[in-house]
């Protein structure tokens, strides 16, 4: 899982030392975005919404804890990086997961960025286990899945979904808003738990929504014609199990 980051600190030196430290030791921390002034980091943190930011403390203009004050909910985790120490104790009340001297240590770094993304995979977890419970109340077409990317879960409602193809080692989901989702994971991996919500493997990459067929087209050797337009193959042996799920 790639971890999104955000680096702040009014030197460009200092920001470029720590993406180089990032990229050689923390592989997985992707660096999206720098600021130099507390304005912003403000701006940046809005946009981006980012998974990690790493802070220092003095900034052009006042401390960095005043532009956090300005934020109505801090959902990313925090390190700060700094070249004074007497503002640890002010940092870990705004919940920063370490705290830096500079010239950064590399094996600290790499400490805080293990602490950091533990602290931001259990979040997700913590997301998905909510979804899980969530669904134990809702109808089978009103249930949510959690398909997770690169840098962030998108919960979707099921009836969305129109159907699910495989490419490779991936899936494909392709939703009625004309959206498209690829997942790193295989179709089979996701066949058992949206078959019980109405969903049918009509070939070998194929997964499709009963509620999204609007014809079922004999002709060609047998194909489905999906809500969105799209034509989906049905092979000869799932044919027979077809024809009994939509009677």
């Amino acid at each position: 899982m790639k971890i999104r980051s955000l680096i702040v600190d009014d030197e460009t030196a200092n920001r470029e030392n720590l993406t180089g430290l990032l990229h050689r030791y923390c592989p997985h921390v992707q660096v999206i975005g720098e600021a130099s002034t507390n304005e912003e980091a403000l701006n940046q943190i809005n946009t981006l919404d980012p998974d990690l930011v790493f802070l220092d403390v003095r900034m052009p203009g006042g401390d960095i804890f005043e532009m956090l004050e300005k934020l109505e909910n801090i959902r990313f985790a925090i390190i700060f990086v700094t070249a004074y120490d007497e503002y640890a104790f002010k940092a870990f009340q705004f919940n920063a997961l370490d705290y830096l001297l500079k010239p950064v240590d590399i094996y600290k770094l790499i400490e805080s960025v293990t602490k950091a993304t533990d602290a931001i995979n259990l979040k997700e977890e913590n997301l998905r286990l909510k979804n899980l419970v969530d669904n134990q109340n809702r109808h089978e077409q009103d249930k949510r899945i959690a398909l997770p990317q690169d840098d962030k879960i998108d919960f979707i409602p099921i009836r969305q979904i129109i159907r699910c193809q495989a490419e490779s080692n991936y899936t494909r989901f392709i939703l009625d808003n004309k959206r498209e989702i690829l997942v790193s994971r295989t179709l089979k991996d996701f066949e058992a738990a949206l078959e019980s919500c109405g969903f049918i493997r009509t070939h070998q990459s194929h997964l499709v929504n009963l509620n999204h067929i609007q014809t079922l087209v004999k002709r060609d050797g047998g194909y489905l014609k999906m809500s969105d337009g799209s034509s989906v193959p049905i092979s000869r042996s799932r044919r027979e199990e077809l024809n009994r799920s939509m009677m």
